[in-house]
This record gives C-alpha cells, structure tokens and sequence, in this order.
C-alpha cells in the first residue's frame, strides 16, 4: 500500500523536511504514525459507509406508474404533474418517487409494476391511471405483498377484498357514487328513457353496470347499450342504432378526450335530447377538444372540480384551494383537474399512514410494506380535495355521498348544480 511505503514516507519527509533523506529511527516513527492515520481512516470510511447504508435502508421508496401517454395521456398527464408538488419528506423520512410511464397499456402497467419491485424495492405502487391497466397490476402486488394505491375508479379495483386485493386501495370515488347522483338528476329533470354509448373496457362496463342497477328505483328505461373502443376514429354505426330508439338522454360512459367522439357524432346526427358524460372526462383537453358541443351536458364529479364554488363550511373547499394553490405555484400556466387531486390523495393517505408505520418498522422491509398496508386501511376522517376518507377492513376507497355532486357545462367551464 502506498501510504505504508518507504518510497511513500521518503518522499513526503522529502517534501516536509527537505531533500535528506530521513533516518531509520524517524522512519519508524512515521510509519507508526502512519498506521495510527489507517486506523482511523479505517473507522470514518466505516462510520461513513453505515450513514450510506443507514439513510438508502430508511428512504421510503414510491413507485407511480401513469398513462402520460396514449390514448388516456389527458388523465394521466395531470396526474404525474401532482409528483411535482409532492413533499419530499414524510414524518422526517426522505421520501423518493419513481416515476414511469405505461402508455395507457396494461401490459407496459404489469412491466412498469415489475420493474419497481424488483429493481427499485418500493415500498408501495401508486397507480394506474385507468382501470384495466389498475387491475392488470393486482396480482403483481398482491404476490410481492406491497401495497397499491389505483387512480382508477372501476370499484373491481378493490372488491371483493380477498387475498390479492387485500394490498389494493383507490383513491377516485366509486361508479356507485357518482351513477347514484347522475341517475338522479335524470329522474329529477324528467328522463324516462336512456341511451347508453360507453368504452369497451372495464371501465365502461363498470358504469354501465352501476347505472343499470339504479335504473328500476328511478323509473328510467334503457332503449339501446352500444360499445366502443378508446381507439375508435368512428361510432357512427353504434350512434345510428342509438338514436333509432328515440332516447331522451344518452348517457356517454367514456373517459378523457375519446369521450367527445360520440358527443361529436350525436351533434352532428341532430340529437336534442340531453347528455351525460362520467367523471373521467374532468380535465381541460376534454373541454378544448369538445368546445361548444359540450355545453348544457351535465355529470357528476368530485367536490375538487368546483372547489370555489362549494360552501365555506365544507372541509372540503379548504384541502382544495390550498393544494390549488400549491400546485400553481410551480405551474403558473396551468390549472389542477380532478385526476390532479385524485393523484394529490395519494399523498394525503402517506402523509396519514407513513408516521403510524414507522412506529413498526423502517421503510424498506417487509415488515413496513405491512404495517404501511394497516395504517391505510385505517385511515379515518381524513379530509382530501374529493371527500372525506374512512376505511376499512371491508372498504378499500372509505368515500360516502359527500364526495360527488353535479356539474353543468357552460362555455367551457364546470358549473356546480345546486
């Protein structure tokens, strides 16, 4: 070793003394000092290397996959945007979010799921942003036992809560939510008679499916159910059938900017009748893409959408305002939208459940994936930008009915229907 070289310790009494060099006695002298200086660099690079291993083993680790791109890149997009804001210290632990994209495709969701695991050792999934890409990432939680928060609504997300989806929570409200309010606007306005257009997907059989269980208690009557998918360029054929029955409204269960398609369509066939789209259409593109079609159509949605315009006596409205405020602050040009806040609720839920499993154990073990999984499951009337959250052991979302009204569209804005 250099350090414990004659030629090493000539050349520095050389340096420090002179150009004699030194002697036998004053050599060993040196080197004695030289194995104490080991001894102790031995033990900072010791110490040193345990700070390393110490704060990589507390890191809380969160692995996000998201559909920034593809055919649902107008949710998914608003939703990588709220990683942005997001503290990066909970309850005194760094916190790092792993961030992916999975182009809207359930197996690029299941690979991007894979990866964090893996690879990157996180210590809980938060995503997708659409339900088949969420319920394509199940098993794959649930066999590495690491919790999972979905940004997708479908309630098969969460239910039934068996062995796999044990792990698995959501943060978007309920179909049943948000068909219980919108069924009961059409039978306020007088609907009798509805025509269904909705995506060929879990997510469009998931509304479609908890709008028709509602129908007999409103006395509404569905004259025709037609499908599509998010890629179709066309519905012309399935609006033709559709209007062939002589609906009085028509309910549109798609998501995002493929919502305006039928819109579009119908508008253009001369339909009169009222429409209905889902929450999932919540985002700008969805109003620039739709324009003035859109106007006088009505849906249901999370407080969030119309936070300015609830009471000030809801919660709600202040959890709202002040993350509009936050995220604004880092994006001057932009506006939050509801899959903004849903993503935002994913950090609430942490910042409530972090502080309680770190009293078990330290992030990245087994034992706090576990524990992380407990305290989700108990959270408890914690206030979000879509409602107020209660979980449970048999309720893996924990919204009630205050978490959705109704909104009209007019001139491109979201207007709460009181």
């Amino acid at each position: 070793m250099l350090f414990g070289s004659i030629e090493f310790l000539n050349h520095f009494a050389q340096i420090t003394s002179g150009s004699k060099p030194i002697s036998a006695d004053r050599l060993g002298g040196l080197m004695l000092v030289n194995l104490r200086v080991q001894k102790i660099l031995g033990i900072v690079v010791f110490a040193v290397g345990l700070t390393l291993v110490s704060n990589t083993y507390s890191q809380i680790k969160v692995g996000v996959t998201v559909s920034a791109t593809g055919p649902a890149a107008s949710l998914g997009i608003p939703e990588k945007n709220a990683f942005a804001v997001m503290p990066t210290e909970i309850a005194g632990q760094k916190v790092e979010y792993i961030i992916l994209d999975d182009a809207t495709d359930p197996v690029a969701a299941v690979k991007n799921t894979r990866k964090l695991l893996t690879e990157d050792k996180v210590d809980i999934i938060l995503g997708s942003t659409i339900s088949p890409n969420s319920l394509a990432m199940v098993d794959v939680v649930s066999e590495a036992q690491t919790p999972m928060i979905a940004m997708a609504s479908s309630l098969k997300i969460i239910d039934p809560i068996d062995a796999k989806k044990f792990w698995v929570f959501k943060v978007p409200q309920n179909d049943s939510h948000m068909m219980t309010a919108l069924s009961a606007h059409m039978s306020d306005v007088g609907v009798k008679t509805v025509g269904i257009i909705g995506f060929n997907d879990a997510y469009g059989e998931g509304v479609i499916s908890e709008f028709t269980k509602l129908t007999p208690v409103r006395r509404l009557n569905i004259v025709s159910s037609e499908r599509y998918a998010r890629t179709d360029t066309s519905v012309t054929g399935q609006i033709l059938k559709l209007l062939a029955s002589n609906p009085d409204a028509v309910l549109i269960a798609a998501s995002g900017t493929p919502a305006v398609l039928p819109l579009k369509t119908l508008k253009d066939r001369g339909f009169k009748g009222k429409i209905y789209f889902t929450d999932g259409v919540i985002n700008e593109d969805f109003l620039r893409v739709g324009g003035k079609d859109l106007d006088g159509a009505f849906l249901p949605a999370g407080p969030f959408v119309v936070a300015s315009q609830l009471p000030d006596s809801n919660p709600i409205k202040k959890v709202s305002l002040d993350f509009i405020k936050l995220y604004e602050k880092k994006f001057p040009q932009q506006s939050p939208n509801s899959f903004t806040a849903h993503a935002w609720n994913t950090y609430l839920i942490l910042k409530y459940a972090v502080p309680i499993a770190l009293k078990t154990a330290k992030p990245g073990t087994k034992e706090f994936r576990a524990a992380l999984r407990d305290a989700i499951e108990g959270t408890h009337d914690l206030v979000t930008t879509h409602g107020v959250i209660n979980m449970s052991k048999t309720d893996h979302m924990g919204f009630d009915q205050r978490a959705r009204v109704m909104v009209k569209i007019e001139n491109g804005q979201w207007r709460l229907v009181q």
